[in-house]
Order: structure tokens, then sequence, then C-alpha cells
């Protein structure tokens, strides 16, 4: 049985379900993904789990909100003046939109509510607090050379 190792690309499907039970995700409409263990393109717990199966074997793997997307953090809501946004496109909930943090860095910030002079938008990822299950598919192991 050969089974991944640090430096392999792995190919898997995988359907992301919350504690509920509720999909939130899947790889029918993207395809297969291309995973190289070791280079944290993935949840550790996930990494772990795929070097002990071989092709074809299915796993599921739990993942609490700490160590998946953290907790929701309610400092992450904020009002945002629709003056300081661009008039086109139009402000819609659950747009994206890019802001920068007070540090500068790039975020992703989810427009929740619309109102006539600022809009709320939400910092959080949209599974922040959520408690997840993967279950995944190893579909192809290529060898690290």
């Amino acid at each position: 049985m050969t089974t991944p190792n640090s430096g392999d690309t792995v190919t898997i499907d995988y359907v992301l379900k919350r504690t509920d039970g509720e999909e939130v995700g899947n790889t029918q409409q993207a395809g297969p993904q291309d995973i190289t263990i070791g280079s944290g393109q993935i949840f550790p717990q996930i990494e772990e789990a795929l070097t002990g199966m071989a092709v074809g074997e299915e796993q599921s793997v739990s993942i609490d909100c700490a160590n998946a997307f953290g907790p929701r953090q309610d400092a992450l809501v904020i009002d945002i003046p629709r003056e300081n946004l661009p008039p086109e496109p139009a402000p819609q909930p659950g747009m994206a939109m890019q802001a920068q943090a007070q540090d500068g860095s790039p975020m992703t910030l989810y427009i929740v509510e619309v109102g006539d002079q600022t809009i709320k938008a939400d910092g959080n990822h949209p599974l922040a607090g959520e408690d997840l299950t993967f279950d995944i598919t190893l579909r192809d192991i290529k060898q690290a050379a």
C-alpha cells in the first residue's frame, strides 16, 4: 500500500460540512484539488490524515473552529459610510469587497446589511466560529522526485 509522504502531491475530492451536517463546500464544481503534502496548502489535520491513506480511501476529518477559521470576532463587523464606497457596483448583501486592515494588510469584507447612509461589513471568514468536517477521498499520489 502506497501512502503519501511530505513533498508528494496528492489529488483529493472533498465535501465540507458544518457540525449540523449542512454542506458548505465541495470539489464537484471546481474538480479535484491538488495539494503538496507539507506545503501548508490545507489544514494540518487533513495533511496528517492523508499521509495514512491509500488511493481510493475515504476519511472524515473534524476540525474545531479554533483550528479552522477561528472564533467570530465582533470587532471585525463594522459600519462604513456609503460615501466612502465607489458608486458602482451598488453594494448588496453577500458581496465581497477588498479593504486594508489597520496594519496595511489586505482583507476581505463581506457586506451583511445595506442602509441609506452606511453599510455593515463583516471581516470574519464566512466559516469563522464553525466546527467543520471534511469528508476527503484520496484520488491520486504523485511522488516527489
